[in-house]
């Protein structure tokens, strides 16, 4: 009798674990798909906002031909992968470098520091920097600018590379990229801008299949 009652208990404990996990289970899951859900939302509230802002924006880059055939920007479709949290490591003595652009223009940037990060288990690193201009303006600012060309630059996107811009945070030195953000500079869809062209350190071996794609085939 005792024999069986310690069976009936430990099958009965079985049972309880196995519903707990597959409960787990399936509260993961849901959890994971309304991330999801709502990452896309929020990409996709980001993309028609840019496309409202270059449509009826005064200034836009857009000639009065594109605007009159605007129908919205190309973009690869939305992916959570691409979205990474980095660790953000700061340059001891920060640099002031000339930025090579399209035009004749050579603005200067503030070397602040790497980002490291990795996607598909790929050790990848950027150079993030900051606007001259920016902090003579104010030392305060905290806006990161993140230029990079990819395995997808001159095929399916830019050919001079795609931007992210992005902030210092306020604590730690977790720094999140968004890649599905990463957007063309004006220069992609008119030719009398001047913008920067990513450095060589900046240069990405693998394909970001994310953010903005060429515009009319440029």
């Amino acid at each position: 009798m005792i024999l069986y009652i310690i069976m009936k208990y430990s099958l009965l404990l079985s049972f309880t674990l196995i519903y707990s996990l597959i409960y787990l289970s399936v509260l993961s899951q849901v959890e994971q798909d309304s991330a999801i859900i709502k990452f896309n939302e929020e990409i996709e509230k980001h993309r028609t906002g840019k496309n409202i802002k270059l449509m009826y924006s005064d200034p836009t880059p857009l000639l009065p031909e594109q605007r009159k055939s605007f129908e919205g920007l190309n973009y690869f479709p939305a992916n959570i992968k691409y979205q990474v949290e980095g660790t953000l490591v700061k340059d001891e003595i920060p640099e002031t470098v000339i930025m090579e652009t399209s035009g004749d223009k050579t603005p200067f940037y503030v070397r602040y520091g790497e980002v490291h990060f990795k996607i598909d288990s790929i050790e990848l690193k950027l150079a993030v920097f900051q606007n001259k201009k920016m902090l003579d303006l104010s030392k305060d600012t905290n806006h990161l600018f993140v230029p990079f060309r990819d395995g997808t630059s001159e095929k399916e996107s830019y050919s001079s590379g795609r931007y992210i811009d992005c902030e210092i945070p306020d604590e730690g030195n977790v720094l999140v990229l968004d890649f599905n953000k990463a957007y063309n500079p004006y220069c992609a869809y008119n030719p009398k801008y001047s913008c920067v062209i990513p450095p060589e350190e900046n240069r990405l071996s693998i394909r970001i299949e994310a953010g903005e794609k060429k515009f009319e085939g440029h």
